[in-house]
């Protein structure tokens, strides 16, 4: 996953309300939820079942209404994980439900590297936790915040991202086939000519010999993955294509209405200047 990071002052919190601080370690194995409250220095720990959501708005309540059922206070709640393989589909469902949530890019949170450090879940929402509580008193360079997108941003961003993928998945097909005929001496076969399949029928080996059947049925079969994954291309930078067209009209269209109400004020102040050219007269 690919993310920016952005310099965020820490959110203000009301003035009379009372913080819980949750940090979230996610896996796919389980979640581990560290939590801190205004009742406790300690930090408690809880393991929910992996991606179970639901779980945690209750734990999250459960806890936000304690807090502020002993303290006749409202509760602000504040929470993070880690940008990784889970997305932002939780930020913006914590997020939804009034919790200020933090993505956090994993490799500014800063570690004593100095000391041992051994490397679990539990010590890792710790830390976590501790990063959290500091960056809100306001503490410099504890971490880097992820800007996290939105849903058509996202969205946006799947074309460019697939088509990358496509164009290494073409190289690995074109190297592979390349290699398989390396081992008997072919070396000016190319798999992206338009003739590929009809030169593959009349190869011959460095020594005179015809591809063996296998042989030439592996690469037939490479070739055949190829075809696709070609096709695949092409249909994305059609339509690539097509939304980079459909913009530039877009800004032309923009462009030329502007200009041409700058053209009919100007035309109405040279109308209004002749009209009193004519009075005067």
């Amino acid at each position: 996953m690919e993310a920016r990071t952005m310099s965020l002052p820490p959110a203000a919190s009301h003035d009379d309300a009372e913080r819980c601080f949750f940090a979230i370690e996610l896996s796919k194995k389980s979640w581990i939820v560290a939590v801190n409250t205004p009742l406790t220095d300690k930090v408690s720990r809880y393991t929910l079942k992996a991606c179970d959501w639901k779980e945690l708005l209750k734990l999250i309540e459960r806890i936000r209404t304690r807090v502020a059922g002993e303290l006749k206070k409202r509760v602000d709640v504040v929470s993070c994980y880690e940008a990784g393989y889970d997305g932002f589909w939780l930020h913006r469902l914590l997020e939804a439900r009034g919790i200020r949530n933090y993505v956090i890019d994993p490799a500014s949170v800063q570690v004593d590297r100095r000391a041992r450090r051994a490397k679990t879940d539990r010590v890792d929402v710790e830390r976590l936790l501790r990063s959290l509580m500091a960056y809100l008193r306001g503490e410099p360079k504890v971490w880097s915040v992820v800007r996290v997108p939105s849903v058509d941003e996202e969205d946006d961003r799947r074309l460019h991202r697939e088509r990358g993928r496509l164009i290494g998945e073409r190289i690995q097909h074109v190297n592979r086939i390349k290699g398989l005929l390396a081992i008997h001496g072919i070396y000016d076969y190319q798999p992206l000519h338009r003739d590929r399949m009809q030169r593959l029928k009349g190869l011959h080996t460095a020594d005179g010999r015809q591809l063996s059947p296998r042989l030439k049925a592996e690469i037939l079969r490479e070739l055949q993955r190829l075809e696709i994954v070609l096709g695949m291309i092409e249909t994305i930078e059609a339509e690539r294509d097509a939304i980079a067209s459909a913009k530039t009209k877009t800004k032309t269209k923009t462009k030329t209405k502007t200009k041409t109400k700058v053209e009919h004020s100007n035309a109405k102040k040279i109308q209004e200047s002749y009209r009193r050219f004519l009075v005067t007269a």
